[in-house]
C-alpha cells in the first residue's frame, strides 16, 4: 500500500490531505493518470511528485510503503 499526499489546492481539490492506494509496480507517469482518473477536479498533469521526499522522474517505478506527495506548480516572479 502507497500513502498517497496532496499540497495546497491540489488538496482542496482532491476533498483529501492523505489516501492510501496500491500503486506499486506502478511509473510516475502512470500513477498519474490513475490518481488523475480517481481525483478528476486535481490537475494531477500539472503537479510535481515527491516520492519519499525526492522529487521523481515520470519513469520512476513506485515500490510497496513508497509515500507519494502531490505538489502543485511553483512560480516565481
Amino acid at each position: 500500500m502507497n500513502q498517497l499526499l496532496f499540497f495546497a489546492g491540489l488538496k482542496e481539490a482532491a476533498g483529501t490531505e492523505k489516501v492510501d492506494m496500491d500503486l506499486a509496480g506502478l511509473t510516475v507517469e502512470e500513477v498519474k493518470k490513475k490518481v488523475g482518473d480517481v481525483y478528476p477536479k486535481v490537475q494531477i498533469q500539472t503537479s510535481m511528485i515527491a516520492v519519499n521526499e525526492e522529487f521523481a522522474l515520470r519513469d520512476h517505478k513506485i515500490e510497496e510503503g513508497d509515500t507519494i506527495a502531490f505538489l502543485p506548480p511553483v512560480s516565481g516572479g
